[in-house]
């Protein structure tokens, strides 16, 4: 992580079909409070891609920053694979 304090998750690519805009899943595991069973939950972030060089299935590391727009609120970062 770089010494800003905005978070930075890895995920991957599930849709690249609008202009500039990606987005893309990110999973973790959650803990059942009253079973004490893991969960997998997944959420899907829509991420600023400037060049559109991200393509589906890639895995990403995404940035948060400030609205770009209704939903956009990331910025890609790096494509890992």
């Amino acid at each position: 992580m770089s010494n800003s304090n905005k978070m930075e998750l890895v995920g991957e690519v599930v849709s690249n079909k609008m202009q500039k805009t990606i987005s893309v899943s990110v999973s973790r595991l959650v803990k059942h409070e009253k079973y004490g069973k893991y969960m997998k939950k997944t959420s899907v972030f829509k991420a600023h891609d400037e060049k559109n060089e991200a393509k589906i299935g890639d895995k990403v590391l995404i940035r948060e920053s400030r609205p770009l727009s209704k939903l956009k609120r990331w910025t890609l970062v790096k494509i890992i694979n």
